[in-house]
């Protein structure tokens, strides 16, 4: 009967522990879907110096409940060149003040009362507001809510039924652990960065790190050397998602895990100095390596969120000056790869093969990449304009196989990016995210188009080179240039277009007046071909290339509109849109 007790116990720990992660998940994404855009400007315009930065980090990793959606967002916007590195160093500093928002939530929440009569009333109100669809995300940020305070309940509760401190082997362990000063220090400072590594919520790891200090089972100060092992195995985490991230963004993550090293370095040193003044804060008597009886839960989980709290504000306030000089070691540890030709790159630039962050925020990404996909579909275009006037055999070649290359990675961007978006639309996404995404797929198909109408053009041109007989006349090269001018002003203009798509509203009056003096230039040349033809001036196969190469690139400028309209961005009226 016994061991059937210690099974069940065991399970509700681990499931507790669970409920615990699931809810802070659910209520991060239920905020992120009512704010995800905002909070994705916050950052990009709040970071004008190293302080708004740090206040900006610590706010909305306060708000959404989770520094690893913070590092994300920050690595992103350095990716796509909107934050320098310096300035993402000053928000992660600010995130890890924001995490510890969540210990304090644990202490008042998960202590001082039973919050089960909380929790049940706040999942009905949340089933009523998901269901009515009254305001689902609030329901959605409800019930995560309510899950991790039940989780955290469950755990207490739990801990207390299974009486840790009765038990000879637990008790054991931990009076053979902590005898050594130190040398346990160092091992628990291992433990709780193996435990964070391998579960990826320091928050869960410091539900359990209070749970065992509470129930006087642990001394408190190898608790507080479990915390200070969370804070560096919550970074670890950052920097394997990172391997396969850009350069700037494994230097974000490598800062990450420099600032905190320092952090437990410096505690280190000063340890029992550093924790008996915090015990002193909470009247608490202090002995190395010695559990502390008789003190209320409530007093024992305070001395953690306090350290927690402390040992990121003091870190924040020694290396807050010295964020340049933590740059250059950043810089000097993760080397700049050696460039390789556009050509030979990788295909993505913003989306990583790691982990997906949240989804709301995973739509950041998408968008920066997108913006590559045009810029290359200009790129390929300008190929195609010069190999018209390339002359010698060798440089012919070698331009059509560059741009063969290229119409092979605008097949592979449309199919990697849409995979990812795909990806993405299984998350918890909010009705305007849904719609952007599928804006973002019907862009990327359009793009893709770009690059075959381009592929079409070079190979046209390659076919006439082989087959035609004599050259084009110099009325006909007149008109080719004309129109290819033509098509470059559009595929230029879509490529600002999309640069300020965040703007939703803009004047497309250029655009659309472009794309028809395409279509006219096209009908008129068509009828003048007709009539060339039958003068003579050329035959008829060259009038085919001829023809081929106009309408091509009239199709080309019909998809640089297609992209503009898929995107979702509307021309703005006289009666009321404005050019944010």
């Amino acid at each position: 009967m016994e061991s059937h007790i210690d099974v069940i116990h065991i399970l509700t720990l681990i499931g507790s522990v669970a409920l615990l992660m699931y809810g802070m998940k659910v209520m991060s994404e239920g905020l992120q879907k009512m704010a995800g855009s905002k909070l994705r400007n916050v950052l990009g315009t709040m970071t004008t110096n190293r302080f708004t930065g740090v206040l900006t980090g610590a706010f909305i990793t306060t708000a959404i409940q989770s520094s690893t959606a913070t590092t994300v967002m920050t690595v992103s916007f350095v990716s796509a060149g909107l934050l320098t590195l310096a300035q993402a160093i000053s928000v992660i500093m600010g995130a890890n003040i924001g995490t510890t928002a969540t210990a304090w939530i644990m202490v008042l929440g998960g202590s001082n009362f039973n919050m089960l009569g909380v929790v049940y009333t706040a999942i009905i109100f949340a089933i009523v507001l998901i269901y009515t669809k009254k305001n689902t995300n609030l329901g959605e940020f409800i019930i995560g809510l309510a899950f991790m305070l039940l989780g955290l309940t469950t755990l207490k509760n739990n801990a207390v039924e299974m009486n840790l401190a009765g038990n000879e082997a637990i008790m054991g362990f931990f009076s053979a652990t902590c005898r050594y000063g130190y040398g346990s220090y160092f091992l628990y400072l291992l433990i709780g960065g193996m435990l964070t590594f391998m579960v990826q919520s320091s928050a869960a790891i410091m539900a359990i790190t209070m749970t065992l200090c509470s129930t006087e089972v642990m001394p408190i100060d190898m608790g507080i050397a479990l915390v200070m092992g969370e804070n560096i195995g919550t970074t670890i985490t950052s920097n394997v998602v990172a391997l396969s991230a850009s350069t700037q963004a494994r230097r974000a993550a490598m800062a990450h895990l420099v600032f905190n090293l320092f952090g437990v370095i410096w505690v280190l040193c000063i340890f029992h100095f550093f924790v008996g003044t915090i015990c002193k804060v909470w009247d608490i008597p202090f002995t190395p390596g010695t559990v502390t009886k008789g003190l209320s839960t409530t007093a024992l989980n305070a001395i953690l969120a306090t350290f927690h709290t402390a040992f990121n504000v003091c870190n924040v306030l020694i290396l807050i000056w010295f964020i340049k000089p933590l740059e250059k070691l950043v810089c000097f540890i993760i080397k700049q790869q050696q460039g390789k030709s556009e050509d030979e790159e990788g295909r993505l630039v913003f989306i990583g093969s790691g982990v997906l962050s949240t989804a709301e925020l995973s739509i950041l990404e998408a968008k920066k990449e997108i913006n590559v996909f045009v810029n290359r579909c200009v790129k390929m275009y300008g190929l195609v304009e010069e190999l018209l006037h390339t002359q010698s055999g060798d440089e012919f070649n070698k331009l059509f196989s560059r741009i063969e290359k290229y119409e092979n990675i605008t097949d592979n961007m449309e199919v990697e990016i849409c995979d990812y978006l795909t990806k993405v639309s299984e998350g918890r996404l909010s009705a305007e995210s849904k719609v952007e995404i599928q804006h973002m797929m019907r862009e990327c198909d359009e793009l893709e188009s770009i690059g075959d109408s381009c592929y079409n053009i070079a190979r046209t041109i390659s076919r006439k080179r082989q087959y035609a007989t004599a050259d084009f006349t110099e009325k006909q090269y007149e008109h080719i240039q004309n129109m290819m001018q033509l098509t470059e002003e559009a595929v230029s203009q879509m490529a600002v277009v999309i640069e300020h798509g965040e703007h939703r509203y803009v004047d497309l009056n250029k655009n659309y007046n472009t794309e028809h003096e395409i279509n006219n230039y096209r009908s008129q040349l068509k009828n003048q071909n007709i009539v060339d033809i039958n003068n003579q001036l050329y035959d008829y196969q060259l009038g085919v290339f001829y023809m081929d190469l106009i309408s091509e690139c009239e199709k080309l400028g019909d998809y640089a509109i297609n992209v503009i309209e898929a995107s979702g961005i509307k021309e703005k009226k006289k009666n009321g849109f404005t050019v944010s």
